[in-house]
């Protein structure tokens, strides 16, 4: 019997093949379009996610069902003594909090980690949590070591277009209307719990240039580690993957020696930003 599972969501950006590649499970997020159900990188790939998204359809977000959850958990404790899950942050999503409640019924063998982190931030905590389990701590130990570490990252997000922030309300109209004519790239900002704004710029180049400043004035003000190499630099972009290895070189530059990773920003995060979008992020390398 094995000692430690570790499950994390698809807004990890983890796919169903690494996830039997690196002997973890990753659950689909659920989406609704146009009245059907649709599961990320099961029945809903990215090309299809945008294809139906440049449709006009009516695409919502939705979480895990409790079922699926706690079933996924039953099937796990057969075979494992605990599981670590590690959803995406509480202040994005009610999945966090859900999956909590759902553990207090398993006597502590289900340890869920609320540490605030998405996309290729999440994906480094469960690579952590792989780490530790391969070092024989258990699940608890786990999830107090990573929320230790949960305000330990950034994120910064270049928005191409604010029709999807409109669509979804989070600007108004009329914001969206003057934005457009003025040609505003909205600069976004994840420092755990949130998605709030961070700058305007007027082209991709500044939004760019904007980005890396305010990586660079955080390795150095919040870490106390001005060229990162205490800290994973990686980048995540929505449908356009040429123009994110085009932004890795100039990261690169920048951050030299750095091997990012370069994932998909997930869909539940896509739906409300658009097509277009690129981010930088940073989460600490782990130590104990």
């Amino acid at each position: 019997m094995g000692r430690i599972a570790v499950v994390t969501d698809s807004n990890s950006g983890i796919t169903q093949a690494e996830a039997k590649e690196l002997g973890i499970t990753v659950i689909a997020m659920p989406f609704y379009i146009q009245g059907n159900t649709f599961y990320e990188d099961v029945n809903l790939t990215q090309e299809q996610f945008y294809e139906k998204l440049a449709e006009g359809g009516d695409i919502s977000t939705s979480m895990p069902a409790v079922g699926d959850v706690t079933d996924l958990w039953d099937k796990l404790l057969k075979d494992y003594d605990e599981i670590v899950h590690i959803p995406m942050s509480s202040g994005l999503s009610s999945s966090c909090e859900t999956a909590f409640m759902l553990s207090q019924s398993y006597q502590g063998r289900v340890q869920v980690v609320n540490n605030q982190r998405i996309s290729v931030t999440q994906r480094r905590s469960v690579m952590d949590a792989l780490a530790l389990a391969e070092k024989g701590k258990d699940a608890l130990e786990i999830k107090e070591l990573l929320e230790r570490e949960k305000f330990e990252s950034s994120i910064y997000i270049m928005v191409d277009t604010l029709k999807y922030l409109k669509k979804g309300g989070r600007i108004t109209p009329t914001a969206a209307a003057l934005g457009t004519l003025l040609r505003i790239k909205p600069v976004l900002q994840i420092q755990g719990e949130k998605l709030d704004a961070f700058a305007k710029a007027r082209t991709v180049k500044q939004a760019k240039s904007i980005m890396i400043e305010a990586m660079l004035s955080d390795c150095k003000n919040r870490f106390g580690d001005e060229s990162g190499s205490n800290l994973y630099i990686d980048i995540a972009y929505t449908y356009d993957k040429d123009a994110a290895l085009q932004f890795e070189k100039e990261v690169r530059e920048v951050f030299q020696d750095q091997q990012c990773i370069i994932n998909p920003l997930s869909l539940s995060v896509s739906c409300h930003i658009g097509p277009g979008a690129l981010a930088v992020a940073c989460s600490h390398k782990f130590a104990e």
